[in-house]
This record gives structure tokens, sequence and C-alpha cells, in this order.
């Protein structure tokens, strides 16, 4: 895979990749063809805003499900980072490693960020849906945590069911 700086656009068809999965397999975006997918780009487990945002995801699990939607979470965590993210809050989706950000890249999420006056690249925490056949229908950038799962169930709820 390669990430050329192409930004992905709603209206298009959501880029491919592979990535190791948490529980060790490689998962391939397209291999949802034929469900929606929600595909959410968080910075870190176990930080409070990330852990608000996947209990979300979890406590919401069973709507999207029902609108034929898969939940899958990408961060630059470790295999074994997701495993106990998940294991702790019972996140019942999937969890993928970007390691090298190469995802996050594509998507441009890769973000330089500034936190008590300290500068480094991470992830800004966004959301996409992409619809059965593959294609980007809608996106949030800069996503503020509250509310956001529910406005993202919403859409779906409204447009792809």
């Amino acid at each position: 895979m390669e990430a050329d700086r192409m930004s992905v656009k709603v209206g298009e068809l959501a880029p491919d990749f592979e990535l190791v999965s948490n529980n060790g397999d490689m998962v391939k975006l397209s291999d949802f063809r034929g469900k929606n997918v929600i595909l959410y780009f968080y910075p870190k487990d176990m930080t409070p805003g990330c852990t608000t945002e996947a209990c979300d995801f979890r406590d919401y699990h069973k709507g999207f499900s029902e609108l034929d939607t898969v939940i899958l979470g990408i961060s630059p965590d470790s295999l074994e980072s997701h495993k106990k993210f998940i294991e702790k809050y019972e996140l019942p989706f999937l969890l993928l490693v970007d390691d090298e950000h190469k995802v996050a890249e594509l998507y441009d999420v890769w973000k330089l960020k500034k936190n008590f006056g300290k500068e480094y690249m991470g992830i800004e925490r966004a959301t996409f849906v992409i619809n059965k056949e593959g294609m980007l229908v809608n996106e949030w950038r800069k996503v503020k945590v509250n509310g956001h799962v529910e406005e993202a169930l919403k859409y779906i709820r409204e447009n792809l069911s």
C-alpha cells in the first residue's frame, strides 16, 4: 500500500488497506464490502477520551449491527495494547494496528498536534462512513467525543438503512 498523499473525498471509493487486527488476523477494508463500515481513528488506547468513545461504540454496537454496519477502530497502538483495551472494556468490534501510521496518513488524520506546549505527530480523531459498495459517504474530522457515536448512528439510520 502506498500513501501517496492523496486525500480521501466523500463520494469517492474509500482507499483499501490491510492491517493486523486485535485477534491477530490481517484485515482489509474490502473484506467488508456488502456491509456499511464505521472506520474511526483515535489517538491512544486507555486514555480518557478514547475510552469514552470506544465504550460509546460498544454501547451502541447492537444498533449499528441492526443496520448492517461494522465498526473498525484504528490507532497506532500495538497488538498487545489493543488486546488489553478490548478485554478491559469488553469491546465487541475490531481494533486495527496502524503502528506505522500509513492508513492514518492515507485518510489524512496523521497531524501535528500540540499538548502542554509540546509538538508531536499523532492521530486527529476522525470517523468515516463507508457504504456497502465501498464508497466514502460521510466523514467527521476533529471529532468531539460527546454525542458523536449517536450522531454517526443517526446518520446511518437516516441515510443507509
